[in-house]
C-alpha cells in the first residue's frame, strides 16, 4: 500500500511541477528498446536537480553515469546557452543510445559525452587543468563512490554543489554484515561524507515511483 501511495504522490508532483515532454518520454522508451536497465532518475528528481543548479547558478556541470541521458537532458536544460555539461559513461552501447537521445533533444552543442572509465576520465580532467564545475551529479557504479567524490572535489570550487544518488539502497545501508559491494560502497561513502571537512553535507531519503533510496547533497566549503 505504501509503495502505491508513494507512486501516486510522485505522479501528482511530477504532473504539477515536472511534466515530461516527448523528448524525455522517448528517452525512457529508448532504454526498453535497447534492453537497457530502467534506472534513470524520476521526473521529480530531474526537476530537483534543476532547482539545485539554479540555486548555485550552475554553468559548468559534470555528470558521472549517463545511461540513456535522461538526467543529462534535465540538467542541460537548466544551464545558460553558453553553459556545458560534461557527462561520462562507461558502457559504449549506453553512450551510443545516449548520444542519439541528446541529439533528438537538440542539446548536442551543450552536452559533451565522454566514454570510458570514470576514474580515468576524472584524472584526465584534473591533469588537463579543466575549469572547475559548479554542479556535479554522481550516479555511477557504487563501490568507488568515495574515490569519485574525492576526485570531484579536485574539480570543484567553493560553492560547488555535489549530489550523489542511490546511497540508501532500500535501507540496506543499515546492514553492517552485508556482503553486497554496492551497499558496502555507499556505506563507506556515507561515513566519509559525514567526516569530510571540505564540504557541508546532508543525506535525504527518497521515495516515489522508484524504490526507496536516498541522495546526498554537499556544498564545497
Amino acid at each position: 500500500m505504501n509503495q502505491q501511495l508513494f507512486e501516486k504522490v510522485d505522479q501528482y508532483i511530477s504532473n504539477l511541477v515536472a511534466p515530461e515532454d516527448s523528448f524525455l518520454q522517448e528517452t525512457i522508451q529508448s532504454l526498453d528498446d535497447a534492453s537497457m536497465p530502467q534506472i534513470s532518475i524520476t521526473p521529480t528528481q530531474g526537476k530537483f536537480l534543476q532547482v539545485m543548479m539554479l540555486m548555485c547558478k550552475a554553468k559548468r556541470v559534470l555528470e558521472l553515469g549517463t545511461l540513456g541521458a535522461y538526467s543529462t537532458i534535465w540538467m542541460a536544460r537548466a544551464i545558460p546557452s553558453d553553459g556545458k555539461v560534461i557527462t561520462i559513461e562507461y558502457d559504449p552501447h549506453h553512450a551510443d543510445i545516449a548520444s542519439r537521445n541528446i541529439a533528438k533533444a537538440g542539446l548536442s552543442d551543450q552536452i559533451d559525452l565522454r566514454v570510458g572509465k570514470a576514474m580515468d576520465l576524472l584524472k584526465e580532467l584534473i591533469a588537463a587543468n579543466e575549469d572547475p564545475f559548479d554542479f556535479i551529479f554522481i550516479d555511477a557504479d557504487k563501490p568507488p563512490y568515495t574515490e569519485y567524490f574525492e576526485l570531484a572535489l579536485k574539480l570543484s570550487h567553493p560553492g560547488t554543489v555535489i549530489v550523489c544518488d542511490n546511497i540508501i539502497r532500500e535501507g540496506k545501508v543499515l546492514d553492517e554484515n552485508t556482503n553486497d559491494e554496492r551497499v558496502m560502497g555507499v556505506q563507506r561513502f556515507n561515513k566519509m561524507l559525514a567526516s569530510n571537512p571540505k564540504v557541508t553535507a546532508t543525506i535525504m531519503q527518497t521515495v516515489g515511483a522508484k524504490e526507496y533510496d536516498g541522495m546526498s547533497i554537499a556544498v564545497v566549503n
